[in-house]
């Protein structure tokens, strides 16, 4: 006979002040694949300029999100240097496209210079500009949309998405945790719309949705 668990004690089946922090997340990160030479490069060089990127962990998730689905068209909203691009472009396959925003015309022409040495040059359409009205001008259907541009656009966002998204796509977002600050008391206007946007997204009858606490959460809402 198990025993009952008492009013207010935590359920047992929960890990609470587990994270994949410390030596857990160098586990983590030790057991992944070594990345191609280019892919290497683009780690290397946003650690060195602090460019935010997701990462090989939460990458493979992506690419593995992709291939499960057979996506054949993927629309990042803001893709900075490429790294994500990269990996997308290469689930997609021959004859597949990733649209790639970002607004300054430098990064997005370092991100050319990355796709052309990595070989999805032919995959990839460069757009750059504001990411939410080129979203909001496409007229297609999506089978993965993956957002990461500035947190304060989050609500914005959801409100594009659906339309421009098939039945049983992925809508994919990072940064949802916000590196824990979303458990914060006195949440700052940033967080605010990251805790909004997850609300709001939860809430949603045209989603199914999971948080997954990978680096700094990423939000899987699958279209209904």
């Amino acid at each position: 006979m198990t025993q009952a668990k008492k009013k207010g004690e935590p359920a047992t089946w929960r890990h609470y002040n587990f994270t994949t922090a410390g030596p857990v997340d160098d586990y983590l990160y030790s057991r992944l694949p070594k990345r191609d030479e280019v892919l290497a490069e683009m780690e290397d060089y946003a650690s060195e300029h602090k460019i935010p990127i997701v990462g090989s962990a939460v990458a493979r998730v992506l690419q593995q999100l992709a291939l499960t689905i057979g996506a054949r068209k993927v629309f990042e909203l803001g893709s900075a240097i490429g790294y994500s691009t990269v990996w997308w472009a290469q689930a997609v396959g021959e004859g597949g496209t990733v649209i790639y925003t970002d607004g300054d015309p430098q990064t997005a022409e370092r991100a050319r210079a990355y796709f052309a040495r990595a070989g999805v040059t032919k995959r990839v359409s460069v757009r750059t500009g504001d990411a939410l009205e080129i979203l909001s001008e496409e007229t297609q259907e999506f089978d993965i949309i993956f957002n990461d541009v500035d947190k304060e656009d989050y609500p914005r966002v959801l409100r594009l998405v659906a339309p421009r998204l098939r039945k049983g796509g992925l809508f994919i977002t990072d940064n949802v945790l916000w590196s824990g600050r979303v458990a914060e008391k006195n949440p700052d206007a940033t967080t605010k719309a990251i805790l909004e946007f997850n609300r709001k997204l939860y809430d949603s009858n045209e989603f199914y949705t999971t948080i997954l606490p990978i680096r700094d959460g990423l939000a899987v809402a699958l279209k209904k």
